[in-house]
């Protein structure tokens, strides 16, 4: 079940901010959620493939994936070494493909959720983050997969660990149906990754509603929606914390961006 938390007040964020689970074994905090920030709290949860390619990305994506592999191996010549791979690397330069950014950041949640193209809407509607727990998901997997991360101790799959179990976009489908998805944590290929502390969440072709998914089939899910009277307020705290643009975008492209909402005129 997906339970709304609303964020009215700076104080209402210490929650999401602290959801750390004390482990008795380690003596330590640890925590097993992932965070996905959104500009509108209406918008669906959807990946970018459906988006593009509407209800022919089943056909479309293996042309896809074969084409930027074919291509893109100039610039990166392991971009071929399984169709995992080739998939997140095409993720994070823009190509439409059927994974879910997340974040083991709750920070980086927020930055997504209070940052907006068009600046001059961050007060025109609310925002959000979703939660998820890793362990939920695990859980739900078909007990091929969850032997297979059993056997190094994690509930979190390498992308060279799936390629063992299936390298094949219609067996991952198949094992998956709609009733469960793998989460991978990406090798570190670039600063954008590391910086973000990414994760994806590769989402199988029957499950064509996430979100009756996470409803349906987890507990530990929840949307946190951040009132829009309060985004420019948290906006203006995480760049005190060092979350902003230059930070998320390492380059000189992430650095104007940063520049420009800092010279924003309200």
């Amino acid at each position: 079940m997906i339970r709304e938390v609303r964020i009215n007040t700076l104080e209402d964020l210490l929650p999401l901010l602290t959801e750390q689970e004390y482990r008795v074994p380690l003596d330590r905090y640890r925590c097993s959620y992932l965070y996905r920030g959104m500009p509108n709290s209406e918008y669906k949860m959807t990946t970018s493939l459906s988006r593009n390619c509407k209800h022919l990305q089943k056909t479309l994506e293996p042309a896809i994936l074969d084409n930027f592999a074919k291509y893109a191996v100039q610039e990166d010549p392991t971009v071929t070494r399984n169709v995992w791979y080739s998939m997140i690397c095409g993720q994070h330069n823009g190509l439409p493909t059927r994974l879910l950014d997340w974040s083991h950041s709750a920070l980086v949640g927020l930055h997504f959720a209070v940052s907006e193209e068009n600046l001059a809407e961050m007060e025109e509607h609310d925002c959000m983050v979703w939660r998820i727990d890793m362990q939920e998901l695990y859980s739900l997997l078909p007990a091929r997969y969850r032997s297979a991360v059993n056997r190094v101790q994690s509930t979190i799959f390498t992308l060279d660990m799936l390629g063992e179990l299936t390298g094949s976009l219609n067996q991952y489908d198949i094992d998956m149906g709609n009733q469960s998805m793998v989460v991978v944590e990406p090798p570190s290929i670039n600063s954008r990754i590391i910086n973000q502390y990414s994760f994806f969440s590769i989402v199988p072709m029957e499950m064509t509603d996430i979100e009756k998914f996470l409803n349906d089939r987890t507990e530990h899910t929840i949307k946190y929606v951040i009132d829009r009277k309060l985004r420019w307020r948290v906006r203006d705290m995480l760049d005190q914390l060092n979350m902003s643009e230059r930070i998320i975008y390492p380059g000189l492209d992430g650095l104007s961006k940063w520049i420009a909402r800092h010279y924003y005129v309200k």
